[in-house]
């Protein structure tokens, strides 16, 4: 019975993921994944926003994006289907790239292990090393499969505006993309609250260039002259 239970317990720790690394092994790891780490150039996804406070929003979005040039399609605003097209040239905030914390910048705290159904994960308390900014990252939690983190805990601040949040990532295809971003704050004073849900990634290897241009406008009307 004791040989049975040892061999079990040898079993288990074979499994992947099922060992626990040391917590300075997975920030070392987690740094150098975020050095080879590539973001998509080309993307199509959909995204829904809630907003409640001064201004409320319930809107459904559909993005083109190649680089910084985006095409904006909004199918649904306060639950009523509707289709407007904007195009525009600005930069995705949301990436990889632009959101985990360096190890350069912050001090990692290892706080505990979580288990989760894709393995072990490592949640980090976080310290600036320098003077903080308008966005601070105040904990991240770690994949232990792939490095990468899958929550990145924040507060920011601005003259008009203070909160935290909180930005979710996991994997679809070959990249580590956002599925989800929240945000409690305050703004000029009135309580605020907003949440964003991105889905229905694709990574085609480019878009038409058709997909950046407008509708093109109705024809004037001639009228006849008398």
């Amino acid at each position: 019975m004791m040989r049975a239970l040892a061999m079990a317990v040898l079993l288990f720790a074979a499994l992947p993921g099922a060992a626990q690394l040391d917590s300075q092994i997975v920030l070392d790891r987690y740094a150098a994944r975020l050095l080879r780490e590539e973001g998509p150039k080309v993307l199509v996804f959909s995204y829904t926003v809630s907003q409640a406070g001064p201004r409320d929003i319930e809107q459904t979005h559909r993005i083109y994006r190649s680089g910084d040039l985006v095409r904006d399609e909004t199918l649904m605003v306060d639950g009523v289907k509707q289709k407007s097209i904007r195009i525009a040239r600005y930069r995705n905030r949301y990436t990889l790239d632009n959101l985990a914390p360096r190890v350069t910048q912050y001090a990692f705290l290892f706080e505990r292990s979580i288990r989760a159904p894709s393995g072990i994960q490592y949640a980090y308390r976080a310290v600036p090393l320098g003077a903080a900014g308008g966005f601070v990252v105040d904990a991240m939690t770690i994949d232990g499969r792939t490095f990468l983190p899958v929550l990145i805990r924040f507060h920011a601040a601005s003259a008009a505006m203070k909160g935290s949040g909180a930005i979710a990532f996991t994997n679809s295809g070959r990249y580590w993309v956002p599925i989800s971003a929240s945000v409690e704050a305050s703004i000029n004073g009135k309580p605020a609250r907003e949440r964003i849900t991105f889905s229905a990634y694709q990574f085609p290897a480019s878009l038409p260039k058709s997909t950046f241009q407008g509708p093109l406008p109705l024809p004037t009307p001639v009228l006849p002259t008398f």
